[in-house]
């Protein structure tokens, strides 16, 4: 199958329709063999009823119902794992991503040979209060994950090659972060490609501050996890000896202060007087925690079931 079509949506019976016979129309056109893959994130209107009949007219259309809301990375996740073709296109529900772009997408990654092409929304048709934070976190993650050639990590219109989404797991808010996982399981080969943002035509957005906020936080767990999963004592270690080390220094200078003091007979604080003792009794108790954190991690780690778990492109 050349082309997986992977939807997540809440609450877009009426667009829904619409979007599926305009996929079809440019499959059609180019020829391609696809699915789409409709994952109903909890709805509660009529969305799976329209599923429902747009699976009846069409056989290659998927529809997973949750029972439950979940969030955009459940449905991704799910949609992942179902997937068979051998290029995967993410896009939202709501008319604001255009399927027109499906067909260069598609070429980039078969010809061009890129693991995956994120979207970017130059002309956006949202408020200053999604376009504000957006535009902050794209900044922060692009410092900290590496990739400084995406301008726009959330786009929800993307390309991937089967390999890659078979090979990430997304949960939480990590929808916003695919191109980071897709770093950190080995495949660099990402690229960007400037795409139409359409007006919304029916619904409203589900954005929410909150979701900044909790997507910031996942951005943290991408990093410490990528980068230490397999080693913790290496980050939690090196902070507990740290602060060990720094809470030392500072209580052998306070001691060795007051027996200056009194060898040479001048006027000392008793160490218990002084706030930098306690600055330093707490940076000993906190640097040791640390280090008993990174061994007991490193025990749990060691322990798991994937410990020794890869990514392994080929053999031969």
């Amino acid at each position: 199958m050349d082309i997986s079509v992977v939807v997540p949506l809440l609450n877009e019976a009426e667009s829904l329709p619409e979007l599926c016979a305009w996929i079809k129309k440019v499959m059609d056109e180019h020829k391609y063999s696809y699915e789409i893959i409709l994952v109903d994130d909890g709805s509660n209107d009529d969305s799976w009823e329209v599923i429902e009949n747009l699976k009846a007219e069409h056989n290659n259309i998927l529809g997973i119902k949750f029972r439950r809301n979940y969030g955009k990375s459940a449905a991704l996740n799910v949609g992942f794992e179902a997937a068979q073709g051998n290029v995967v296109i993410t896009m939202d529900a709501d008319l604001q991503d255009s399927p027109d772009e499906i067909p260069e997408l598609h070429r980039r990654i078969i010809e061009e040979k890129f693991d995956l092409i994120s979207g970017w929304k130059q002309k956006r048709y949202d408020p200053i209060t999604k376009t504000l934070p957006t535009k902050l976190f794209n900044s922060v993650t692009r410092s900290m994950s590496g990739i400084h050639n995406l301008h726009d990590f959330n786009c929800g219109l993307k390309a991937y090659r089967k390999d890659v989404v078979k090979s990430i797991e997304v949960y939480g808010e990590m929808h916003r972060y695919i191109p980071v996982l897709a770093k950190w399981a080995g495949f660099k080969n990402i690229g960007e490609q400037v795409v139409e943002h359409r007006a919304r035509k029916y619904g409203k957005t589900k954005f929410g501050f909150s979701r900044f906020v909790n997507g910031f936080l996942d951005l943290l767990s991408i990093f410490f996890v990528g980068k230490f999963a397999k080693r913790p004592m290496h980050f939690f270690g090196t902070m507990g000896v740290l602060g060990f080390t720094t809470g030392f220094i500072l209580a052998i200078w306070i001691i060795a202060d007051k027996l200056i003091a009194i060898a040479h007979g001048a006027k000392f604080r008793n160490i218990t007087d002084q706030p930098l003792f306690y600055i330093a009794l707490v940076a000993i108790i906190v640097g040791f925690q640390l280090f008993l954190t990174g061994f007991i991690a490193e025990l749990v780690s060691r322990n798991g079931v994937e410990r020794n778990s890869y990514q392994i492109e080929k053999t031969v």
